[in-house]
This record gives C-alpha cells, structure tokens and sequence, in this order.
C-alpha cells in the first residue's frame, strides 16, 4: 500500500503528541522540535491519509478526528511493539535470557512485589519488570500489548486474554475501631445508608465493585460518597473517620491485625472474588513469558496471602 509505505514514526509521534498536550506548541516542546516542523509533520500526515486527523479551534485545546484517534492508537500499539522488541535486544546483550513486563492493577501492589522478587531469585536470568495502575489503564496497556503478562481481577471482555486464576480476592467492609458502627455484631442495610462510603477513582475495579454492592441494597438507598484517588489515601480517610469503605483485603491486611481497622459483618460481605493472571492471546507470549506464567500458576497460591475472613 503506497499510503502505508509513506507514513512515518515521526509524523505519528507528532499526532499522538499533540492528542496528549491539546496544542501543536505544547506538543513541538515535548518534542524538542520547532512549531512550525510540527505542523509540517501533521500537514504531511493528512496528505497521505487524505482526511483531516486534528479539529483546530484556534488557541484552544486541539482534538483528534475519529480518523485521528485510530492513528493514535496505532502508534501507541507500533511504540508497545518496538519497546518489547529493544527489550528483548538489551537483555539479550546483557547475557540475559529474556525480559517480562508484569501488569498488575493497583490493589496488587501489596503482593505483586512478593511475587516479582521470588522470581527474580528463581530466575535470574529472567528480568521481571513490574507496571502498575488502576483497572482502566491495565486494560489500556493490554490494547497495545504493553504487557507480556497481567495480574487483575475480574477479566476484561476487550482484549482477549487467556485467564488463570491464581488466588482468592476478598472484599471486606472496614472502619475505624472508635467508628459506631464498629462494636456491633452485625451492622444491617439501614445503618449503612446513612454512612458515607469512601471509593476509589472512576475507572478502579474496586470502585466498581463498591458501586454494584451499594446499588444491591434492597431499600435503594444512596449513601453519601467521598472520592479518593489510592487505597493508602482510603485506608487513612478512614482510620480519621472520615467514613466506610469496601476495599480489598490484601490492601488492609496488616491494619486489621493491627487493630488500627475493623472489619465490619455486614449483609453480603465479605465478597468473595479471585485473582487472575492474564495472557494477551493477540500477542504470542515469548518463551520467557511462558516460564514466568508457569511458575506463578504453581507458586502463587502458597505466596499470595491466603486472607479467609
């Protein structure tokens, strides 16, 4: 295809750029290259596609077409590629064996390290790198193969993956110790209506979790709701009594024992949902990949906290 043959990284790197900044100044910045050789890239670029790729509204934040974005996401899945690739380049170098870059979802923070250690003293020959963000951005980072492997809860519909369960995940209702709601033997739906309930960010699995478990209340009541951005600001918000939460165990694992949290018998909970290791099925995973998925498919049951409550 001529048009294909005519496109070039850098006039995709200056698309995705000004996608992320809003404007081909901002964009030009972060490229170290003048203004002017930026807008030459993108005008190039449309040439070749023969569409528009970008909605110019003056001084305004720039936004991609729908054309625009589709060459965006290329790019990103083209970066993902030629990154594994050099990978694979560099630790070969090294006289390593291969490289592996671990997703995981943010309440696995407090095994996934645990796990990616053992393996490095299992397999030194294999380097293990650890990435880790909310659900949205581990399912983004699977759409442009930025994982050769991933550790989340429930499995994504989009992209494929191949998923085997490695663990139970647990999700407990906590509270502070001097918190009302803390001294009794079970704490029913009306009493939680009228608590403010702590939540992660949009796009967090265990925001969404909490949501389906408050829209499961029989008398559809909507209790207030306080936004935070990690389970460590959750867990403090509500150590101060700031309210409630539904969180995963393993994120409060040590704060129970401590005494500094309380766990709270309330109807339906714990919620019982497990953890999965994921396998990008469009992406052929490398021999390297392979090993480490096998190992944490024997090990990861014994070195993932078991957390029955």
């Amino acid at each position: 295809m001529k048009r294909l043959e005519q496109i070039t990284l850098k006039q995709l790197r200056a698309l995705q750029m000004v996608a992320q900044t809003g404007t081909i100044s901002a964009a030009a910045e972060q490229l170290s290259l003048t203004a002017p050789a930026v807008h030459s890239q993108l005008k190039t670029l449309e040439d070749v596609i023969g569409v528009p790729l970008i909605i110019r509204e003056g001084r305004a934040r720039n936004t991609l077409t729908p054309e625009g974005q589709a060459l965006a996401q290329a790019e990103a899945q083209i970066r993902a590629t030629l990154e594994r690739a050099l990978r694979e380049i560099t630790t070969r170098s090294k006289g390593l064996k291969g490289s592996v870059v671990l997703g995981a979802v943010s309440t696995a923070k407090y095994f996934a390290p645990g796990l990616v250690a053992q393996l490095h003293a299992e397999y030194p020959d294999i380097e293990v790198q650890l990435k880790v963000g909310n659900r949205t951005e581990t399912i983004q980072g699977l759409v442009r193969g930025a994982f050769d492997l991933c550790i989340m809860g429930r499995p994504p519909r989009d992209p494929l993956t191949e998923s085997l369960t490695l663990a139970d995940n647990p999700h407990v209702l906590i509270a502070a110790p001097d918190h009302p709601l803390a001294g009794r033997e079970t704490v029913g739906e009306a009493a939680l209506c009228g608590e403010r309930f702590i939540l992660r960010e949009q796009g967090s699995g265990t925001r969404l979790l909490a949501e389906r478990y408050i829209n499961s209340f029989e008398s559809r009541c909507t209790p207030k709701q306080f936004e935070m951005d990690s389970n460590e600001t959750i867990k403090q918000a509500v150590m101060s009594r700031l309210g409630i939460a539904l969180i995963s165990a393993h994120t409060v694992h040590h704060e129970l024992e401590t005494g500094r949290l309380v766990m709270l018998n309330a109807p339906g909970t714990p919620i019982m949902r497990k953890w999965y290791l994921l396998t990008p099925t469009e992406f052929p995973p490398s021999v390297a990949a392979q090993v480490v998925r096998d190992w944490l498919a024997a090990n990861a049951t014994a070195l993932i906290p078991d957390l029955a409550v």
